[in-house]
């Protein structure tokens, strides 16, 4: 199996790019849930350790079934596939450039939760996403050790939940105290019941604080994803839900640009334009940056060939 590494302003992306499994030509959102089914040991080799670690996003590099894409994606990390993952995206748009694959600065990617196109503009990737929507306004929910704490649900290609300025502050310094908060409130989500549309499970939790200059950010947030690592980027689908909760309180114009920071100080750039059926199609640019290449070697007698469950 051979990989690419890259890092979007710190978040690991890792592409498959030869020697996956095959999983058929049908729509990328049944292929995601075959390899979920029968080929999980793919997504354990290159996410969990000895090669990987919880922060790493994998994604397996496949014929697009829209025949207008020049791409497909299925992207994963260290619990399952993923609906969408923009970090991950800007991630394979600079695989695909390392690679000799982009020969315009306009592309479209097939992915699990639709298509969502690519503009490159030298280093930096804008990447228009699905369209994306919030479902619930100032939901509250008991959390242990921290009383009632009030979010929104919004769905960003994939669904989060979202808090504003409730918790610990946001800092480089609090990421492990951030991270059990977060715990705490995606158990507290569960026990309540309380469920995204169709009872998925709402696997995200973002939190956001006011930036630290904000000459250079609007705001600050941490994600917390569904295996219990936190994102090193703002979260590309973390901050087009942010846009779609901004956008439906009449907080931000479309076409107005939204700066989104992370725990790490870095930023990607947001704004939308408006769909029908009060949903927004966002627009996300950051940069990744290619970090090395590298052959899997898989022996029979390796106990930890296909990772550490």
């Amino acid at each position: 199996m051979k990989v690419i590494d890259s890092h979007t302003i710190g978040e690991p992306t890792r592409i498959v790019i030869e020697g996956g499994p095959d999983l058929g030509n049908g729509p990328l959102c049944e292929r995601a849930a075959k390899l979920n089914a029968h080929h999980d040991h793919i997504r354990r080799a290159v996410c969990l350790e000895p090669r990987g670690h919880d922060a790493v996003v994998g994604g397996l590099l496949v014929e697009p079934y829209e025949a207008d894409c020049d791409a497909g994606i299925i992207f994963f990390n260290n619990r399952s596939t993923l609906g969408m993952c923009i970090h991950g995206t800007i991630g394979l748009i600079a695989t695909l450039r390392h690679m000799g694959r982009l020969s315009t600065s306009f592309c479209r990617i097939d992915t699990p939760a639709g298509v969502v196109t690519a503009e490159v503009d030298g280093n930096k990737v804008s990447v228009t996403n699905v369209a994306c929507y919030r479902t619930h306004k100032n939901l509250s929910i008991a959390v242990p050790g921290y009383g009632t704490i009030t979010g929104d649900i919004a769905w960003g290609g994939n669904w989060f939940f979202l808090i504003n300025s409730q918790g610990p502050a946001i800092a480089d310094s609090t990421a492990r105290e951030l991270t059990l908060f977060a715990e705490l409130i995606r158990k507290a989500l569960i026990d309540a019941g309380i469920s995204a549309i169709d009872g998925r499970e709402i696997d995200h939790i973002e939190l956001f604080w006011p930036p630290s200059d904000s000459k250079i950010a609007d705001s600050c947030n941490f994600v917390l994803c569904p295996g219990g690592a936190y994102d090193r980027s703002p979260c590309g689908t973390g901050l087009s839900a942010k846009l779609a909760c901004l956008a439906a309180d009449g907080e931000l114009e479309p076409g107005e640009l939204w700066r989104q920071a992370s725990i790490l100080g870095q930023v990607f750039e947001g704004s939308y334009q408006l769909l029908e059926d009060c949903k927004i199609s966002p627009r996300v640019t950051g940069e990744a940056w290619i970090t090395g290449e590298s052959t899997y070697h898989f022996d029979a007698n390796d106990p930890f060939a296909y990772g550490m469950v």
